[in-house]
């Protein structure tokens, strides 16, 4: 068996069942699977996951490995929250979600969030000395949320004891990718 860069890494992706911006869950996850990282997606319900194409068009389906509820933060390496208007805004309002981002800020694993995703991070204060970007409707929430948002197409920042990457959109994604393999190839 051929080993790769990422054998033994276990990443978490976070989402709801409707409204994940196909592509931002899709790439990271099927780029990191080939690297040789397990990828777990978890969803609110164990039913299939819509996504969705421009926040509009139906996308694929996927099935969720777990529930959140059933998430154990501390088998992970990585967590990864892709966007999608619709799924983010629900998702921020998960318990499981807040106890999820709580756990990788609290033990210094690295968050790596696109689009909406930072939405996430705001509702258990995790934005507060983090400089991010994000989709550009996000940069008033992030910045009362005490974050510095800036527009670039990959973020990493390192303060506050845990790596936080961010980008902006789906045309971001290689940028996005290529610096969560360096966040876990570092680790």
């Amino acid at each position: 068996m051929t080993t790769t860069e990422l054998d033994g890494r276990r990443i978490l992706a976070v989402v709801t069942n409707y409204g994940v911006e196909q592509d931002e869950l899709t790439v990271p996850v099927n780029h990191l699977r080939e690297r040789g990282a397990r990828v777990d997606v978890a969803a609110v319900s164990d039913d299939e996951i819509r996504t969705l194409v421009g926040d509009r068009d139906p996308g694929e389906s996927v099935r969720p490995d777990l529930t959140l509820a059933d998430v154990d933060p501390a088998a992970y390496d990585l967590l990864l929250i892709p966007g999608g208007t619709l799924n983010a805004d629900s998702l921020r309002l998960e318990e499981a979600t807040t106890r999820i981002v709580s756990s990788f800020a609290a033990s210094g694993r690295p968050v790596a969030a696109i689009c909406h995703g930072p939405w996430a991070l705001v509702e258990g204060g995790y934005v507060r000395g983090k400089t991010l970007t994000s989709y550009p409707s996000l940069r008033t929430d992030l910045t009362n949320a005490g974050g510095t948002w800036v527009d670039q197409s990959v973020v990493r920042d390192d303060a506050s004891g845990w790596p936080l990457i961010t980008s902006r959109n789906p045309g971001d994604l290689e940028d996005f990718v290529r610096q969560i393999d360096k966040a876990l190839t570092e680790a």
